[in-house]
């Protein structure tokens, strides 16, 4: 496996797509978010507070790996879901005398996915080690070691 997740699109995946690893990730890990459907998603302000990098940050990475991230969760909320979210009122930072008519949230799979790309973000940096840390595990466990 290559010890540089930013750059290598296949490694990623096989990360993003072991169950294993991604249910141990979540327990360890424990990065917040909001329950919504029957899962966990975070709000793009979620995210900046979370890797410490601006809104411009996340959209350029939307735009360059946005097919990636969408296949791992990222969604834009519109009418009813929107409303739902909204009616959460779970100190998402949404309502902020603006009207919102359409919302993008990650889940957790999408969080981890962004943490593999950003090339600028220490926290990100300390989530892919941790990450990998948490796959090795999972891998012993799982060979019986």
């Amino acid at each position: 496996m290559a010890k540089n997740l930013t750059e290598s699109s296949n490694d990623r995946q096989n990360i993003l797509n072991n169950r294993y690893a991604l249910q141990q990730a979540e327990q360890r890990l424990d990065l917040g978010g909001v329950s919504f459907q029957g899962g966990t998603v975070f709000t793009k302000a979620q995210l900046m507070a979370l890797y410490e990098v601006t809104d411009r940050t996340i959209e350029r990475y939307l735009a360059s790996h946005g097919d990636e991230l969408k296949s791992n969760g990222y969604r834009l909320l519109r009418g009813v879901k929107l409303k739902e979210f909204k009616e959460l009122g779970d100190g998402a930072d949404i309502n902020d005398g603006t009207k919102t008519s359409v919302l993008g949230v990650f889940t957790f799979r999408a969080v981890l996915n962004l943490g593999m790309l950003l090339t600028e973000s220490e926290p990100a940096r300390l989530l892919r080690s941790r990450l990998l840390d948490i796959v090795l595990d999972v891998m012993a466990e799982r060979a019986g070691g």
